[in-house]
């Protein structure tokens, strides 16, 4: 179980790792490119835009040829894609770069969490997602710290470190053992478990909204740290820390979520975020600015463990395969993403940031106001004994 965890977390960390690496580099691309915040918005928005692409196709890949040959597919796009926008030199190549390697992150992602919570106890799983997720959220950790080093030393080498890092870890899990599908499942068990399990609903929709919160929070904030005179090393700093906070407590807050239940961290989860969404757009510091993105990647990560760990439950109980349940993650996670990129973006330009982030505070009060009425049948743990 340790190894295939340390694999897992080993997976998501490279792909998050690529994807958290634009955040310092988008003032330099939008200024090379001429972009505004829309066009920010669009670049950002394409990876999750592929990953929307490949959700269903990484599930069905999953289930009917098993979990490790989708995580080498992955693996081996995720490894190509990065050295193509690493070469990149101009907005449409860059596009389609990002765009192929949300496809490879779907695939990656489905795959490795779909193997590890195969072997996952009940009552451990929301220990063992928050600590897949930590290592994912180191990833998003590096990332800028990838992003301020390509700044200094050219994109090409700095995505082509992460491209390697790609191919050892498509050997290693290779030589890895994995279960093998005996009786693939329908494709359409997947949409009956979306229309009508609740539960499944309901953390299909807890994993698009810290993705509509984290996409608009990833254009407007560097951009609004750059007119505040920081340059990519301090934004890459602030996510730094942020991504620090943010790892260190997702497996917290999985063994939280397995001892009394996935509802109560996510009604906290809501009620900070919609506080911190409502203060982001005034500051005129810079270090405060920071220290309030800081405090929003704490509040709109603590959806993930739950909210993933709520629908694999669902999955179990239903009898869904878990590679369908993390192609429903993907599928939420993907338009929640590229979504708040793109049109927190153009919002945002049209009027104001104030608009962008009130909406988003205004969606977190009406879900924290239907989740207070959940009931949820039984906490992990105790189930399991």
């Amino acid at each position: 179980m340790r190894r295939l965890l340390l694999l897992t977390g080993a997976i998501v960390l490279v792909d998050t790792m690529f994807f958290a690496a634009l955040t310092p580099l988008l003032p330099h691309y939008v200024h090379e490119f001429h972009l505004g915040k829309a066009g920010a918005g669009v670049l950002q928005a394409t990876y999750p835009a592929g990953a929307l692409v490949a959700g269903i196709p990484g599930g069905i890949a999953a289930a009917r040829l098993g979990v490790k040959p989708t995580v080498l597919i992955g693996l081996s796009l995720l490894a190509l894609t990065t050295v193509a926008f690493g070469l990149a030199d101009s907005v449409w190549t860059l596009d389609l770069a990002r765009f192929l390697q949300g496809i490879s992150s779907a695939f990656s992602w489905t795959g490795a969490l779909s193997w590890l919570v195969v072997a996952a106890p009940a009552g451990r799983r929301g220990q063992l997602i928050g600590s897949a997720f930590g290592a994912a959220i180191a990833g998003a950790l590096f990332g800028p710290v990838l992003g301020a080093v390509a700044s200094f030393t050219g994109t090409g080498p700095a995505f082509g470190a992460v491209a390697g890092l790609a191919l050892v870890l498509a050997g290693a899990a290779a030589a890895t053992p994995a279960p093998t599908p005996e009786r693939p499942q329908p494709l359409r068990m997947l949409f009956d478990a979306l229309r009508r399990n609740r539960t499944i609903q309901t953390g299909v929709w807890l994993c698009l909204l810290p993705a509509l919160c984290f996409g608009t929070l990833s254009v407007l904030a560097p951009l609004r740290l750059s007119d505040l005179g920081w340059g990519a090393a301090a934004v890459g700093a602030t996510y730094l820390v942020s991504a620090a906070f943010e790892a260190a407590w997702s497996p917290v807050l999985g063994r939280i979520s397995d001892r009394h239940g996935r509802i109560t961290p996510l009604l906290g989860a809501l009620a900070a975020s919609a506080l911190v969404a409502l203060l982001l757009p005034w500051p005129r510091q810079a270090l405060l600015l920071a220290f309030l993105v800081v405090c929003a990647g704490f509040a709109f990560g603590s959806f993930w463990t739950p909210a993933m760990s709520l629908v694999t439950d669902a999955a179990e109980q239903s009898g869904l395969e878990y590679g369908y349940a993390f192609a429903l993650v993907n599928v939420a996670w993907a338009p929640g993403q590229a979504g708040g990129s793109a049109i927190g973006g153009a919002v945002a330009s049209a009027t104001t940031d104030a608009v962008s982030y009130v909406g988003l505070s205004v969606l977190c009060l009406v879900t924290l106001a239907a989740l207070v009425r959940y009931k949820e049948a039984a906490v992990p743990v105790t189930a399991e004994r």
